[in-house]
């Protein structure tokens, strides 16, 4: 059975953020993931996955000024002393919240040979600062629909990149939304990239809605992750069409568990 994790950057928006963790327990969900939490402490975000009894299944490391449109450091000229900055902050952001997968997002430039060079030696460079905390690095190919100039675009590519690296923690974020846009052929990339994958997203194709409004076979994607023996966290990334528990019966319809992980 699937264990689903609430991305609460997406769903439960109903709420302010501290109070979307517990929205996020009483809706059956026993672990939760985000993309941006930067403006609340360490601490907040410790009491709040204490209180309701979460786990932190994954998070997005310090990507730049997100509100001015950065969507990550790891590529970009100029950027490198910040790069490090944001890096050696994690650590600390790993010890609140438990969490031990941190997505690394490249950053908005070309994938040049220069720029793929920059990234591959930043993202060896966070796996170094990582280990010693057993923290895995997650990169994620995100189409240019949704994140217009992101450099990781290529499922072919970031495999490339995590097999040239090498290195243990350093592993793949698969969204199926992302491969369906990109390149469809979701069961395949599944099975071919299972090695390396450490992180399933979900999200429906074409509006990124719930299971079950698009155009994915969500019944088949989770049973290939069963058959695969994928046992990690299922992050649910998508936009909710209306309030968030009013959609969540998907969860019974395809993946046969309301959230909660089998004892």
């Amino acid at each position: 059975m699937l264990k689903l994790a609430a991305n609460i950057t997406m769903l439960f928006t109903e709420h302010a953020f501290l109070d979307r963790f517990a929205a996020a327990a009483d809706a059956g969900f026993e672990a939760v993931e985000c993309i941006y939490f930067y403006d609340e402490k360490p601490e907040a975000l410790e009491a709040a996955l204490t209180r309701n009894g979460l786990t932190m299944a994954l998070m997005n490391s310090p990507h730049g000024d997100w509100a001015a449109g950065e969507r990550g450091l790891a590529a970009l000229t100029g950027r490198e002393a910040d790069f490090r900055e944001a890096i050696a902050r994690v650590p600390e952001i790993a010890a609140a919240t438990r969490c031990t997968k941190f997505h690394v997002m490249p950053g908005l430039c070309n994938p040049t040979a220069e720029n793929l060079a920059r990234y591959r030696d930043n993202i060896a460079l966070a796996a170094e600062v990582f280990a010693p905390h057993d923290l895995e690095v997650l990169i994620e190919p995100i189409n240019r629909r949704d994140i217009p100039g992101f450099m990781l675009s290529d499922f072919a590519l970031a495999a490339e990149t995590i097999n040239a690296l090498a290195l243990a923690n350093v592993r793949l974020q698969f969204d199926v939304y992302h491969r369906q846009v990109l390149c469809g052929d979701i069961v395949r990339g599944l099975e071919a990239l299972i090695p390396v994958i450490g992180h399933v997203q979900i999200a429906d194709v074409p509006e990124r809605h719930e299971p079950g409004t698009g155009e994915i076979n969500f019944s088949r994607i989770f049973k290939t992750l069963d058959e695969l023996g994928y046992d990690g966290w299922v992050g649910c990334e998508y936009h909710p069409r209306g309030a968030t528990v009013d959609g969540l019966d998907w969860r019974d319809v395809f993946a046969n568990t309301s959230g909660r992980s089998t004892p």
